[in-house]
């Protein structure tokens, strides 16, 4: 069994049809699916954050979150929570 993650999830997210875990029978198919929803995110989602595919393990894709360096007004305003990390961004920063 193959399974896609994702690391966190923005609000975007959340607010997709998507789950942030599915299994797949092969590789190539969560191969695939990984990199079909990475861009789908990155075109249809707010630009706050940027999506990209990582080979977490032999069995295991995840799909990493991370702030968007050129989104003005993005997690570094402090739009996240108190303690403005990375990880804090999982939740709703700028996504509403």
């Amino acid at each position: 069994m193959y399974t896609v993650k994702m690391e966190h999830e923005c609000a975007c997210f959340k607010k997709s049809e998507y789950k942030s875990e599915k299994s797949f029978d092969n590789q190539q198919d969560a191969y695939n699916y990984a990199n079909i929803l990475v861009e789908f995110m990155t075109e249809d989602f707010c630009t706050t954050h940027l999506f990209f595919v990582h080979k977490e393990s032999e069995n295991e894709f995840l799909i990493r979150v991370v702030e968007n360096p050129n989104k003005a007004g993005s997690c570094s305003t402090g739009s996240c929570g108190p303690d403005d990390s990375a990880s804090s961004c999982g939740t709703s920063c700028g996504c509403d």
